[in-house]
């Protein structure tokens, strides 16, 4: 308990830290109820690297995504227009086994741009997705 010194008209210069420890706690928890919803889900992408393939599905069984410098797309080496691309995908997937696509893009392409293929292609069918460097 605290003792009065007698005198009322003196300011009160305690600091108050209820308030603070109170606003604090209650952001703890909405950033505790929010963080899961916050979490975005991406696309798993298989990393190329020397041997990948080996004793794996052949690259003539697997769907082969080309992006060339000027923004061309081609599957397994026929050249589709971009309008065309999600029928044409589907149409190659059904023909594949293990739903496996490889997106062959160059270092000058944008990143947007191979995203969408990837898109394309899970929402085609692929299961299976990687990236080699053109």
């Amino acid at each position: 308990m605290a003792v009065s010194s007698g005198n009322s008209d003196d300011p009160i210069t305690d600091i108050n830290v209820t308030p603070l420890v109170d606003v604090c706690l209650v952001l703890v928890i909405i950033f505790m109820a929010v963080a899961p919803f916050a979490v975005q889900s991406g696309i798993k992408v298989l990393q190329s690297r020397a041997g990948v393939q080996v004793g794996k599905v052949s690259v003539s069984e697997s769907v082969q995504i080309k992006l060339s410098k000027d923004g061309r797309i081609s599957v397994n080496g026929a050249e589709v227009p971009a309008a065309d691309f999600p029928f044409r995908i589907a149409q190659a997937l059904v023909k594949s086994k293990d739903k496996f696509v490889i997106v062959k893009a160059d270092e000058k392409n944008k990143v947007g741009d191979v995203v969408e293929l990837l898109d394309g292609a899970r929402q085609a069918g692929a299961l299976k997705m990687a990236l080699m460097k053109n």
